[in-house]
């Protein structure tokens, strides 16, 4: 059931569609950067109407009429890129596409992630009702009982009025226990790529959900490196790296060859007569000389930029690890609290069935059924809060280590879809 909602929230997942998008669009930037390495040819025809002045033909300009040129032809370009800027420009976009397609793997494992923690949530909340449903069943046998006893004289008004009230106060705990169920649905549907009223989210329960066999209690630092995340910020990390060699470039000459061919003529019908061609080769050099200070600020700009980078790269990579090393103290306190659960609600259920056989033969009153009663409820609902705690830190550890942890071997991979 669990596959089946992750596939459908994969499948319908609006923020998927966007990030997928916005990776289509990052990589046709590199296309456009990468063309700039080669030759740039283009067509064009035009027709003007001229009149020369005096200084193209001197005094016999006004014998000159205008008339109408008409020309056809290609024209080629070509950046030599001696210093490398459209180099580090094209390296620069393709750093920024990896950055993109990250931010896509990590859009993957969070909505995946909220899908499973939604499903673990309902499961466990589905638990929680069903204990507070026995509960209830628990009440009424103990009001059932001490208006037994209060028939034969054996309890007193108080101790009716204490079981009654007991019941009224644990029926108080299903309304808001059931809409907090709704309200997990209705995230999950949401997940899901539907409306919660077009689309029921599956009975999930605790016992079809399963864990690993084995949960680690220590991992190496180098699973921590697949992260979305840590990934991205390295991908802005090689960006900034790059725009500062984009900046130095644009410091240093620019060395450009141009040629074009054409047909030029008086008239269209002799465009493409013979003597009508025309043709040029140039070669130009730029050289920046003074811009305001503009290009060295842009150059120390990007510098900064990178060490800002750098400084944000280091920064992910310890709160990575400061989440690992969360979650599996997290997963061995777990086991502790879960173990410990299970003893008190094996001794809380041995005490409610000593504590009830001793007040029907007389030897305690009702409050001390009221005691054990409340002991084995709080003895339960410890006992699912801890299997529900194991699961959501579980995941989250699948999660901390990105998504890299498949079934029951701790290995690294990627679980995101260009892993």
């Amino acid at each position: 059931m669990l596959d089946g909602v992750i596939r459908q929230a994969l499948a319908h997942s609006p923020t998927l569609v966007a990030a997928n998008a916005t990776l289509a669009k990052a990589q046709e930037q590199v296309t456009v950067a990468s063309g700039q390495l080669e030759p740039q040819i283009d067509f064009g025809a035009s027709a003007g109407r001229q009149k020369p002045g005096a200084a193209f033909v001197g005094p016999l300009a006004r014998h000159f009429p205008p008339f109408t040129a008409y020309s056809i032809g290609a024209t080629a370009h070509y950046d030599l890129d001696l210093f490398g800027g459209t180099r580090r420009l094209i390296e620069q976009q393709t750093a920024l596409a990896s950055y993109q397609r990250f931010r896509l793997d990590a859009a993957y494992l969070s909505l995946t992630g909220s899908v499973v923690t939604e499903s673990v949530q309902i499961a466990a909340l589905r638990l929680r009702i069903a204990i507070v449903q026995s509960i209830i069943v628990d009440d009424q046998k103990n009001v059932d009982l001490v208006q037994a006893a209060y028939t034969v004289g054996a309890a007193t008004v108080v101790d009716v009025s204490s079981v009654e009230s007991q019941l009224a106060n644990d029926q108080t705990l299903l309304p808001p226990l059931r809409q907090r169920l709704s309200e997990s649905r209705d995230a999950l549907a949401i997940l899901a790529g539907a409306t919660p009223g077009d689309w029921q989210a599956p009975s999930f329960d605790l016992d079809t959900i399963t864990l690993p066999d084995a949960m680690p209690v220590v991992m190496p630092s180098e699973l921590v490196h697949q992260r979305p995340d840590i990934l991205a910020v390295e991908a802005q990390l090689h960006a900034a790296s790059a725009a500062i060699g984009v900046a130095t470039a644009d410091m240093f000459p620019k060395i450009e060859l141009s040629a074009s061919g054409a047909t030029e003529e008086l008239t269209t019908g002799a465009l493409f007569g013979p003597g009508s061609a025309a043709w040029s080769l140039i070669s130009a050099i730029s050289q920046p000389i003074f811009h305001g200070g503009e290009l060295a600020a842009k150059r120390r700009a990007a510098v900064d930029d990178f060490h800002a980078a750098l400084a944000e790269y280091e920064q992910t990579v310890l709160q990575s690890l400061g989440q690992v090393a969360d979650s599996l103290h997290a997963l061995a306190h777990d086991a502790e609290e879960l173990a410990a659960q299970k003893r008190a609600v094996k001794a809380a259920d041995l005490s409610l069935d000593l504590t009830r056989s001793a007040f029907q033969a007389g030897q305690v009153g009702a409050i001390d059924v009221l005691d054990a009663e409340r002991r084995a409820q709080q003895a339960r609902l410890g006992y699912a809060r801890a299997r529900a705690q194991q699961y959501d830190d579980a995941t989250q550890l699948f999660l901390a280590t990105g998504g890299g942890v498949v079934g029951g071997d701790w290995t690294q991979g990627h679980g995101g879809p260009s892993g």
